[in-house]
């Protein structure tokens, strides 16, 4: 089974909230997942965003993907090592 870290939205009509959790990379975005690890409100200034850390490494581990989104959000908490900038 192929497993991804994503996020999955939450909230009311045109007013987002994501939980960021930990489901099979073949199911619906919105479908049921394994394990909800954090949540990610973009609406709020600053944004909102808290991940259990230990939880997110031990599924990093486990050999869990991030999608895109949700590594650029793990490098802002510290969970993933910065990229580091292209040589030119």
């Amino acid at each position: 089974m192929a497993v991804r870290i994503r996020l999955t939205r939450v909230g009311a009509t045109k007013q987002p909230s994501y939980r960021v959790v930990v489901a099979d990379s073949r199911s619906a975005r919105d479908s049921r997942s394994i394990e909800t690890i954090g949540h990610y409100n973009p609406r709020t200034d600053p944004i909102e965003l808290n991940i259990d850390e230990d939880k997110a490494k031990a599924w990093l581990a486990k050999g869990a993907t991030p999608s895109d989104t949700v590594a650029r959000l793990f490098r802002r908490v510290g969970v993933l090592p910065a990229e580091k900038e292209a040589a030119k």
